[in-house]
């Protein structure tokens, strides 16, 4: 007997929710469970009949659970299997079965009798709630955590970019200068405050802007500038700034994004000092921060090449202190990006400036904002149209060899070629608006498989450096084209549901049955990626401008209807499954294998297991709808 309790706590205490509940918990459960079995095709719990006495918790084998409606049609709601359980509404509601249950396979169960169920219900308030609220909303962060842990092995506990706030930390006081001073009496005053940032306050006494010791070096020491100039005339605008609330990690970002050593903090709207990256470099130690002075101090490829492998430790850092994979994808795009534009500020140097203006644009996962490690190239070249046949062909050899510079410079900061060659290197994607244009509004009405490739890989395109104003110009084109051209969403949506997540009967996973990757499953082609396209779906239809899949989602939640009733629950399965990949790529990366996005799902945890099968059903019952909605369209697509 003690034998048979000590497998049933082993087996309950890796399920959900028993798995929450403490070793005494789990012990009293096992001495009160008994065991039942169902052959294939018996009915278990039928429609209508009276309340279920049970609990059942599914040990081996699995159910149909499906409703007759009063046409006698079956509808199905759900599979369950191993670790599942079914009959908790049952048993609270008290009043009547809901729905049938199938033994679709012979199937044994534990059963916790009502008495029992109720007492773990009064004394442990996570076990009900689990089957009362939505699993991906609210035991998201309990699988966060169980992930979190798993990645200390990675390093210490240090968490301060994510779990210490801005105004937790040393924040400078505020010191201050009016706009009319001069740089001279500005750079004294820093001097008798000891302080590396002033800002400068204009007549009214509002912040205008912010002076540093950088601006000094710059714009004054360098240009042999006059100290008797007024200092307004070297301030730095615009103002950046965080609440003393947010956390620290977003302080990282935006001296990253905007290449800025200084944020001003505030509180309740009011200015209350200054942060510098010496204070995060301090309490940090290596930090993101840190890789982007290294960018910054390099002027050659050559100097560049080493930050190639530095960039990945840093995601390593990041798990460390509890990052979700949102916040890990936003620094390191940022990282990324500033790589990227110190090479095309060193092909400029070598090649002096260009006939026209040119915007050097990103797509793929890099338009999207979404790389960890290393990814593809996956970029292009817009210029402003030409106006003379001398100043075109200058164009494009100026353009032609510069490209090619900047591929091969790519190249050696740790950015592979892409196979596919959708980069702007190929002539093909290295033109003048009008012929972007062209190419967007010929997908767009001619919508055949290839144009609908290109459509989804370029419509994600991001403006990354020079005139953005050409990617801003062509981003409104798209949109403005975009607007009711119901065939084209049809075709893209017929796109979408070819690619259905890897999930099988008793919502088992589908792996690959043979080859390199046997009995495992590609979480990047099936899980982010459908749910990658359904937003940008979504976004096309809705007009927004964003490209990320984030911030996409949120420039809708307040519109879109899928987005309004869903848009939590995508949020949560996006952030899982792409942790998830991060998790297994670092792994890999740690045990100096080739990186992939194949995991072998027996190798989750049951909690793991859970949030990607309830990822995967909610994929699913998204394409679902978008069959629905684009049904008529999709034909031929």
């Amino acid at each position: 007997m003690a034998v048979i309790q000590e497998e049933i706590i082993e087996f309950l205490g890796k399920v959900p929710p028993f798995q929450f509940l403490d070793g005494a918990a789990l012990k009293s459960i096992a001495q009160n469970v008994s065991m039942d079995y169902y052959p294939k095709g018996m009915v278990i719990m039928k429609q209508n009949e009276p309340a279920s006495e049970h609990l059942r918790i599914i040990k081996k084998g699995g159910v149909k659970v499906f409703i007759t409606s009063e046409d006698g049609d079956e509808v199905v709601i759900d599979y369950r299997g191993e670790g599942d359980t079914f009959g908790f509404l049952s048993l609270i509601g008290k009043d009547k079965v809901r729905a049938n249950i199938v033994a679709v396979d012979d199937t044994i169960c534990y059963l916790l009798d009502k008495d029992n169920a109720q007492k773990i219900m009064n004394s442990q308030p996570v076990f009900t709630e689990y089957f009362l609220k939505s699993h991906l909303t609210k035991y998201i962060d309990r699988t966060y955590s169980e992930m979190h842990n798993k990645s200390m092995m990675y390093g210490g506990s240090d968490r301060i970019l994510f779990t210490s706030q801005v105004g937790d930390i040393a924040i400078r006081d505020v010191v201050s200068v009016k706009e009319d001073a001069t740089i001279q009496e500005a750079a004294l005053i820093m001097c008798q405050n000891k302080v590396s940032s002033l800002v400068i306050y204009d007549e009214n006494d509002f912040p205008r802007g912010v002076v540093t010791d950088r601006d000094l070096r710059e714009k004054v020491v360098a240009k042999n500038r006059s100290v008797a100039d007024q200092v307004k005339n070297i301030m730095s605008l615009p103002l950046i700034r965080v609440d003393a609330t947010d956390y620290c990690f977003e302080a990282v970002l935006k001296m990253i994004k905007y290449n800025i050593h200084h944020v001003l903090v505030v509180r309740d709207g009011v200015l209350k000092g200054v942060i510098t990256n010496h204070d995060l470099m301090l309490l940090q130690g290596t930090s993101p921060l840190s890789f982007a002075k290294d960018i910054e101090n390099q002027h050659t490829l050559e100097g560049l090449e080493p930050l190639a492998t530095k960039l990945n430790k840093i995601i390593g850092l990041l798990l460390k202190e509890g990052a979700k994979a949102s916040n890990i994808t936003k620094i390191i795009s940022e990282l990324n990006d500033r790589l990227v534009k110190k090479v095309l500020e060193i092909a400029e140097k070598k090649f002096g400036a260009p006939p026209v203006s040119y915007c050097w644009v990103a797509y793929g996962s890099e338009g999207r904002k979404e790389q960890t490690f290393k990814t593809d190239q996956d970029n292009a070249i817009i210029y402003a149209d030409p106006k003379t046949p001398e100043q075109e062909e200058a164009a494009k050899k100026y353009f032609a060899e510069f490209a090619v510079f900047v591929r091969d410079g790519l190249i050696k900061s740790g950015f592979p070629p892409c196979e596919a060659n959708y980069m702007a290197s190929n002539p093909q994607w290295c033109q003048p608006i009008s012929v972007w244009k062209k190419y967007f509004l010929g997908w767009i009405q001619h919508p055949n498989p290839e144009a609908l490739l290109r459509s989804v890989i370029f419509f994600d395109f991001r403006g990354l450096y020079g005139n953005l104003s050409l990617a801003g110009e062509l981003r409104e084109y798209l949109i403005r084209n975009l607007k009711d051209q119901n065939i084209f969403f049809a075709r893209i949506a017929s796109l979408i549901l070819k690619n259905r997540p890897p999930l099988g009967f008793f919502r088992s996973f589908t792996v690959n049955k043979e080859g390199e990757h046997k009995d495992q499953l590609n979480l990047k082609l099936s899980g982010i990626g459908p749910l990658v396209d359904l937003i940008r779906l979504f976004a096309l239809e809705s007009g927004i401008h964003e490209t990320s899949s984030m911030e996409r989602l949120h420039a809708m939640k307040e519109s879109h209807p899928i987005a309004i009733e869903l848009g939590d629950e995508i949020e949560q399965a996006f952030e899982f499954i792409n942790l998830l990949r991060i998790h297994h790529q670092l792994d890999q990366m740690e045990r100096k294998v080739p990186l992939d996005n194949f995991i072998n799902p027996t190798k989750l945890s049951n909690l793991e297991k859970k949030s990607l099968k309830e990822s995967f059903q909610l994929i699913l019952r998204i394409q679902d709808g978008i069959a629905e909605i684009y049904r008529a369209g999709m034909v031929g697509g």
